[in-house]
């Protein structure tokens, strides 16, 4: 009797065992399936770390997480691949998921070449600290740039070219400094009309940039559009006075009389 038991156990515990590892391997095939496929999700690439401007993405830049279909926005990178190599053209935040418009391909050339804005120029301009807003300008920011001049006995002023960005400050693209750096050159953004208004301006006087506020856009849609010179708004200095006086002081009575003819 229980000779013939023992094997008919043996045998149900052999199918039991192969049962078990049965359910056991499908449990792990379906843990190692694509999360998209168990949860209708997709993978999209974001910074891992902050990601300067003109900086060349490398995959310890970024990080795959996942996102619902429906909430993943337009232009996502799917995985680290697709986007290591290509060079930022804004600054990146920590966490910022990583979109194709702001990201540039890693062509031939420099980085700052890569950056430069389909039909824009990049060009310099020297300044010293105060042209330079005391060091406090950094890639990324907006400027306008004013030119002063001498016109006959006349001093104008004008803006040249309105909201432009800064590329580069000195030999530097990257905004990740926050301190005043005193520089020599500054790089800026301009439409070829532009580029040449602010060479003449150069050649004819003294330029200042002035800084903008990033959140200050009023003129974004000016920004580039070429303008005659003339029709920029110019302010005169007041002649001297063509009758020089002397002020007299008797008491508490202040005047002024003209020099005597002769005297």
């Amino acid at each position: 009797m229980f000779s013939r038991r023992g094997p008919i156990l043996i045998v149900v515990s052999l199918l039991l065992a192969v049962g078990a590892a049965w359910v056991a391997n499908r449990w792990l095939i379906a843990q190692n399936a694509p999360q998209e496929a168990r949860s209708g999700t997709v993978s999209v690439v974001a910074a891992a770390i902050d990601i300067p401007f003109g900086t060349k993405v490398e995959a310890r830049h970024v990080a795959v997480i996942q996102m619902l279909k429906d909430t993943a926005p337009n232009g996502v990178f799917p995985t680290v691949a697709a986007v290591e190599g290509k060079v930022a053209r804004a600054s990146i935040m920590k966490g910022e998921i990583l979109l194709a418009g702001r990201f540039t391909e890693q062509g031939e050339g420099s980085t700052l070449a890569a950056v430069v804005g389909e039909n824009m120029r990049a060009i310099s301009v020297r300044v010293d600290d105060v042209v330079g807003v005391a060091g406090f300008l950094l890639p990324g920011n907006y400027v306008d740039v004013i030119s002063a001049y001498r016109e006959g006995q006349e001093t104008l002023s004008e803006t040249v070219v309105q909201n432009v960005k800064v590329l580069a400050v000195d030999q530097t693209a990257s905004d990740d400094k926050n301190e005043p750096v005193i520089v020599r050159a500054v790089t800026l953004e301009v439409t070829p009309a532009d580029a040449e208004r602010l060479v003449l301006a150069k050649q004819r006087g003294a330029i200042q940039l002035a800084l903008r506020n990033p959140l200050d856009d009023k003129l974004a849609a000016k920004a580039h559009a070429p303008a005659p010179l003339a029709a920029m708004p110019r302010v005169k200095s007041r002649p001297p006075s063509a009758t020089p006086g002397v002020t007299v002081i008797r008491g508490t009575d202040v005047g002024k009389e003209s020099p005597k003819s002769g005297s």
